[in-house]
């Protein structure tokens, strides 16, 4: 069973080192900060079941993919989405292992890159997998930074935790 992942949540990008490299490292790093604690944000409104918070920084227009299901397009879509997981599966639970992100060069866009891992039960038994969240963020004419797709991609399937 695969848990749908919020669109502040996990897929592998390949990035070469000298496209990681910012230009001007002084004014896109507190971009790089607000989007790692814009997402940090929406995986705390998933672990505490807040749907609000989980959607936060979800655009009109956002595309949310995962392997497994068809896109699902808007925020409403979204909204909608978790609220089915979180009463499907109240134990959900995600556990940031690395995270990244890559601004442009303009500091209107920005590339979050993050590996998660997941924990839910299973009729009654803990199980985990770990895997893989992008997501484009772009700043919005309102000055404020929101989610306009994002993709989730799990590294392996479900297995028992601890097994």
């Amino acid at each position: 069973m695969v848990i749908r992942f919020a669109p502040a949540m996990i897929a592998v990008a390949a990035v070469s080192p000298a496209s990681a490299t910012p230009h001007h490292p002084a004014a896109q790093s507190p971009i790089a900060a607000q989007i790692k604690a814009d997402v940090a944000t929406i995986v705390d409104g998933i672990n505490s079941k807040d749907i609000a918070k989980a959607t936060k920084f979800d655009a009109p227009d956002l595309v949310s993919m995962e392997s497994g299901r068809e896109p699902s397009v808007g925020a409403k879509a979204d909204h909608d989405g978790l609220a089915m997981t979180f009463k499907y599966a109240p134990s959900w639970h995600l556990t940031k292992v690395d995270e990244t992100v890559d601004v442009a060069k303009s500091g209107d866009m920005a590339v979050y890159r993050g590996t998660y891992d997941e924990d839910s039960l299973h009729d009654g038994v803990p199980y985990t997998h770990r895997g893989n969240y992008v997501a484009g963020f772009r700043r919005d004419a309102d000055g404020d930074w929101r989610v306009h797709w994002s993709v989730v991609s799990w590294q392996s399937p479900s297995k028992k935790k601890g097994g």
